[in-house]
């Protein structure tokens, strides 16, 4: 309460310069929608593609009006002294974090009680209902008119599309998911307007994914309503070439299309397996499409082998067999197979192929101790054994933990500041330190990993 009194006083002293600073002026505002809407209904106006670029610009400006002075990280001080004082104050949180909520008539803006700057904000209410469809509906009849005017076009959209990816995420930031998804496939929307503006199919994405968070959290025709929808987004994005960087869209569309198996099974459940075989195919290295294939296909009955995996990939590797990612996906397929030889096979070509990365050692080294975990966990569950089989058959996995210890060491030495390299090799030599050499191996790296704490 003390620091939130202590904010307080510190906004009564920056809004006094800024007393009579200028709100959204919804009467003026209103009035110039009102200029542009009859001249686009004038029989005579409305065939010119100076009238339809006006309403479009009248309406970017009426979208943006109410947030055009936020931003994440603008000072306190300069959003009094721009928009004014406001008209509450009232202490909330904003993704988990506390912050000061600022109470504007068509915004609450959530300020940094510690830095004095904003963190995000929640806006209320719209100038007009529907706005940035009509001012991309305007630009598009102003381009359809005259192409030859998309240099004055463009940049209206451009705006346009700034302000609403803008306004997405700050609704993102605020739980208000499917506005925020409006806001980015409005976003896309208003870029393709005219082919001089490079539509960013990011925006869909965006959007597709957030559909499928809501989809997630909702039940019954809700639930099913967003599944669709994001399906039909996350296909336009992908018509367009579109793909982040890690292949997750393909992931993001199975759920979409597996969220509406109880519409049909029959249908849906080949089109999710399909988005999944088809990103790991594209990303073999995407270790949560990978984790999805592997669920779907031991959760739904009848939809496909694991071994289909094993296909897909070495058909794969027999076309492009120095394929770094395919080797990496090869070994977490069998991995997840339990087949651990194979996996262990497939990092020591990755090293092969990358012998002075990191990452090939310290995965063969990684998947050689997940091998001697499983002899350990299923020399444990065998009972019948006398201690003396039982410490033989212990003595065997030993060496085979020994094994992995070259590769983590090349691993360390290639990137000696990977203090989760040493934490490993800190508790394998502690196991291993009866083993000739290393005790002082472990003394080495206990010594590294105590640095580290």
């Amino acid at each position: 309460m003390k620091k939130f009194l202590f904010f307080a006083a510190a906004l009564l002293m920056f809004a006094v310069p800024a007393a009579n600073a200028q709100r959204v002026n919804t009467a003026t505002e209103l009035k110039k929608l009102e200029k542009v809407d009859v001249a686009a209904a004038d029989a005579k106006k409305n065939t010119k593609a100076a009238t339809w670029i006006a309403r479009g610009k009248a309406y970017t400006d009426a979208y943006i009006v109410p947030t055009k002075e936020l931003g994440r990280g603008v000072p306190l001080q300069v959003l009094q002294m721009n928009v004014g004082q406001p008209d509450a104050m009232v202490e909330g949180m904003l993704m988990g974090t506390p912050v000061v909520v600022l109470q504007y008539e068509y915004v609450d803006v959530y300020v940094n009680p510690q830095t004095y700057m904003i963190d995000g904000w929640d806006q209320k209410k719209a100038v007009k209902e529907n706005i940035p469809q009509t001012a991309i509906e305007s630009l598009a009849k102003a381009y359809e008119l005259d192409p030859k005017q998309e240099s004055k076009i463009a940049p209206i959209a451009q705006t346009l599309a700034n302000a609403l990816a803008q306004q997405g995420d700050a609704l993102n930031s605020v739980n208000r998911t499917v506005d925020a998804a409006d806001c980015f496939e409005l976003a896309y929307r208003a870029q393709s307007v005219v082919p001089m503006v490079k539509a960013d199919a990011n925006n869909l994405y965006n959007a597709g994914m957030l559909m499928t968070v809501y989809a997630s959290n909702a039940t019954g025709d809700d639930a099913i309503a967003a599944y669709q929808r994001a399906e039909n987004i996350f296909n336009e994005a992908i018509a367009t070439g579109y793909a982040d960087e890690s292949g997750n869209i393909y992931y993001y569309l199975f759920h979409s299309y597996y969220g509406q198996k109880s519409l049909d099974a029959a249908k849906y459940l080949p089109l999710a397996k399909e988005a999944l075989l088809t990103g790991i195919q594209k990303f073999p290295k995407n270790n949560t499409i990978l984790d999805g294939l592997m669920q779907f296909y031991t959760a739904e009955e009848g939809v496909g082998d694991p071994a289909e995996l094993v296909a897909l990939v070495e058909n794969s590797l027999k076309e492009d067999p120095t394929n770094y990612d395919l080797w990496f996906g090869r070994g977490r397929v069998y991995n997840a197979l339990k087949n651990y030889d194979e996996c262990v096979k497939s990092f020591k070509k990755c090293v092969e192929l990358r012998p002075t990365e990191f990452e090939p050692n310290f995965y063969t080294g990684y998947f050689i101790v997940e091998k001697a975990n499983a002899q350990v966990e299923a020399l444990n569950s065998n009972t019948a054994l006398s201690y003396e089989a039982y410490d033989a058959e212990l003595a065997k996995i030993n060496l085979v933990y020994a094994e992995a210890i070259p590769w983590l060491e090349k691993a360390f030495e290639i990137k000696p500041t990977d203090a989760g390299t040493v934490d490993f090799l800190n508790k394998l030599c502690f196991r291993l330190r009866d083993m000739d050499g290393m005790m002082d191996k472990y003394n080495k790296y206990h010594a590294l990993y105590l640095q580290n704490q």
